[in-house]
Parts: C-alpha cells; structure tokens; sequence
C-alpha cells in the first residue's frame, strides 16, 4: 500500500461528503486507502457509511477530540505514507500523492512533509490555485499543519502518536517535537497544495476564535510541561503574553482566560503522567528553524 489518507471528522457532514467525493475522483483506491473517523457525530453524518462503501470508516458514540481519535486511526493506516485531511480540506492536485512521495524521495531524512495551505471558499480549484503565486519554495521547519501534511509510517510508530491528553488544536506541535527529537526532519513544500474551505468571518461570528483561545492557552500550558525540561519560565511567560495582549481587551477572553488556569490547575497530575523532557538542544534547534507560516 502507498499512501493513506485518514480524516477525523466530527459534525461536519457536508464538508466530509465534499472531501470525499473530491478523493474519489483522483485517488488510485488499488494503491491507497481512505480511512475516515466519525468522533462521536450528532448530525447525519453516519449517512455517508452507505454512500462511501470505499472508505474504511470507524467511529465512537461520544466525542473524544480530535487528537484523540487520530491516536486510535493512525495505527490502522496500511500505507507507507499517512497523509492527514481535515475534512474541510482537499488536495488542488490530483496527483498530490506522487507530488508527496517525490518530496519524500528528494528528502530521505524527512519524517514529515507539510503542505500548503490555502484558506478560503473558492469557485473552482483552478481559483484557488491563482491564490498563491509564488515558485517552488521548500525549507525544513519545526512544525506542521494538520489539516494538510505527511508521514512516513515506520517514523510514526516510533513517537507515541498524537497526544491523548490534548484534545484539539496544539497536538500536530506535539508529533513534531517527537519526530525531530528522534532525528528526522520536517519539511515544508509548497509543491503539494491543499485547500482548507474556511470561511474565516463566519468562524469569528459564531465565536470559534474564542473556543481556539482557550484550547491553544491549555494545550501549549500541557506541551510546555511534558517536553520542557523546566517549563515554569515559558508557562508564565505564555501566560502573561495573552493575558496582556487579549484578557485585558476582551472580556469574553478574560473569562476563558481564568476558566483555563484553574482546569490547568487541576489537570496537573494528569499531565504529569505524560511528562517526555526533549534535550535542551532539540528546543534550541526547532527555536532556530523557519516556522511554518500559518
């Protein structure tokens, strides 16, 4: 098997049946596999079992964050390849597969290859593509984004996968950081392109902003105590970057700011039990890195 392509998806039907019919027309199904993980859905979206029969489809009953539920989908990928897909996200090539393991090839010590994104609602592909004008640009990072990357499996099972103790948003940091600390590296290629159909005013409105805020204040709260070595200095300084620059403007913020300390009060030795200090040359090296642009 070359590649897989896994999907975590939850309460989104419209946007998986999008994603999915857009794969089904350029994924070689004799090479790849689609593998799509319903994470406790409330809506129809279990619909779509019957209408994809292709896709190797799991699910559970209740929610368990997205981090979560790629931990349980990632180890059931046959591929040699995984390729990750928000479901609000398709590739703008249809030979993004071979465009993949090309930048594997031309990279044998690369871990992961992260894709472009490009955010926004568009009226066909070939918009989307004129979008972004730039050449071919390729550099190592210290990151990648999840709704649109590559790893190679054998590098995969030896991190301990996407963090179960993170739910959404901060858990691809959490692979990088694993995958870089064992030797590999992590390359951005403008090469392979993906679309991720945000419609960036109507996240802000129905207050998304707010619930990413307070997920990414926890979850970089958590990444700080399980890979750093002495995390108190870049926890106080984490937390008084937002405190000044969002809690003191926003009083919606400055709630969720407070809500955030005292659950990361409480969750501490919970978290503790994950605790991977990474040499304090590993930090100092990803700190040096070009980060990803987001």
């Amino acid at each position: 098997m070359q590649a897989s392509i896994l999907i975590v998806s939850k309460n989104r039907k419209a946007e998986l049946e999008f994603t999915l019919q857009v794969l089904k027309r350029i994924v070689d199904l004799s090479k790849n596999e689609i593998l799509v993980f319903l994470d406790g859905c409330e809506d129809e979206s279990t619909l779509l079992l019957d209408k994809f029969r292709w896709v190797k489809w799991f699910s559970v009953e209740k929610s368990i964050g997205a981090s979560a539920a790629r931990h349980i989908l990632y180890p059931k990928a046959k591929g040699q390849f995984l390729i990750g897909l928000d479901d609000d996200a398709h590739p703008l090539q249809s030979d993004f597969i071979n465009r993949t393991v090309t930048a594997f090839t031309k990279y044998p010590n690369a871990g992961i290859i992260a894709f472009q994104e490009i955010k926004g609602i568009f009226n066909s592909d070939k918009d989307a593509l004129t979008k972004i004008e730039s050449p071919e640009e390729e550099y190592f990072t210290n990151d990648f984004i999840g709704c649109g990357f590559a790893i190679r499996k054998e590098v995969y099972k030896v991190t301990n996968g996407f963090p179960v103790w993170i739910d959404i948003y901060g858990e691809e940091s959490c692979v990088a950081i694993e995958v870089i600390a064992i030797g590999y590296d992590i390359v951005f290629s403008n090469t392979v392109k993906i679309n991720h159909r945000v419609d960036k005013e109507a996240r802000k409105r129905s207050g998304m902003n707010y619930f990413r805020f307070g997920k990414q204040l926890k979850n970089t709260t958590y990444y700080y105590m399980v890979y750093y070595r002495n995390p108190l200095f870049k926890i106080l300084k984490l937390y008084w970057h937002n405190f000044r620059k969002y809690s003191l403007t926003d009083i919606v913020c400055f709630k969720i700011f407070f809500k955030v300390v005292v659950e990361v009060f409480l969750n501490i030795p919970k978290i503790l039990k994950y605790r991977k200090p990474v040499d304090s040359k590993i930090i100092n090296k990803m700190n040096k890195m070009v980060s990803i642009k987001y």
